[in-house]
């Protein structure tokens, strides 16, 4: 054995105490290694579930990475003792070289112990919306929606964050808190229609695929209430009546889920389009001209 010490040392220059921290670090990398592949393994053969799968994967990632590093400091710098000084020169040159990457860190930091979101949310940061689908140290990757895509629906392309973000642009999280959204489809109908028919019909769709939801919010926010100030004194669905250059505006307003709003506002005007025919005293409003002839229409002079 020490022939072999002695000849790497003749050919590579290295010394038998660097040797041996060398030999150290490979059997603690691949102590870990073994140790995250056997433990996911076991994971794989006993849940199917997609979610479960990556949060085990990531957190046994994150624990022996964490423990391998304080391992190989110990071994490479012989003890404990010489850590802090280590460490107060290390994160001096990084704060000053290694700005973007150590604010990123930081950020992810920020993000597993606050959890302003976590995988699966649905979130908008800055002019990027999406699902997150993965937080990793420097970074965290969106499914993007929206865009040149209606109704926040997903458009296959995948966008990745640098973690800093999160301390220089506002925030918004469809899934927390109230876990709802509030959706409004506008329907325009003329002046010459029973608002008030439509007005009624309006809510009775609504109703039927909203109402439902109503109960369960409540509960939500009561829950939310414990955490953020959040209150609403009306939770079921409602039309709001204004008037329009062409026409009586209804505003429908109802909850929905964050990835059902495109489906319920398809189901709901499916319902108006078919109900409305119905009625021959209410019709749709859109942009006409209109030619007035004061003495056949106007006020009688007195």
């Amino acid at each position: 054995m020490n022939q072999v010490s002695d000849l790497i040392e003749k050919i590579l220059g290295l010394s038998p105490q660097v040797q041996t921290k060398l030999l150290s670090t490979i059997v603690v990398i691949l102590f870990f290694l073994l140790l995250r592949l056997v433990i996911i393994k076991v994971i794989w053969q006993r849940t199917d579930d997609v979610r479960h799968r990556y949060l085990w994967r990531k957190t046994l990632t994150y624990i022996f990475s964490i423990i391998a590093i304080i391992l190989l400091i110990n071994i490479w710098f012989q003890g404990l003792a010489h850590i802090g000084t280590f460490l107060g020169l290390l994160s001096a040159g990084l704060a000053i070289t290694l700005k973007d990457p150590v604010m990123n860190i930081v950020g992810w930091l920020f993000i597993i112990t606050r959890r302003p979101f976590s995988i699966g949310d649905r979130i908008q940061i800055g002019s990027n919306a999406g699902d997150v689908i993965d937080i990793r140290l420097f970074q965290f990757t969106l499914m993007e929606i929206g865009n040149w895509v209606d109704a926040e629906q997903s458009t296959g392309r995948i966008i990745h964050i640098p973690n800093g973000i999160v301390f220089t642009n506002s925030l918004a999280n469809h899934n927390r808190g109230f876990n709802y959204l509030w959706n409004e489809i506008q329907v325009l109908i003329t002046f010459e229609s029973d608002w008030r028919k439509a007005k009624t019909i309006l809510l009775n769709i609504a109703s039927m695929h909203a109402a439902f939801l109503s109960g369960d919010a409540e509960a939500r926010i009561k829950q939310a209430s414990k955490k953020f100030m959040i209150s609403y004194s009306k939770l079921t669905p409602i039309v709001y009546t204004s008037v329009r250059d062409s026409g009586v505006l209804l505003s429908i307003r109802y909850l929905c889920e964050p990835r059902s709003r495109r489906g319920t506002e398809e189901a709901i005007w499916e319902d108006i389009l078919e109900e409305f025919a119905k009625h021959r005293d209410i019709d749709f409003a859109y942009p006409t001209q209109r030619f007035y002839d004061n003495k056949i229409e106007g006020k009688q002079a007195n």
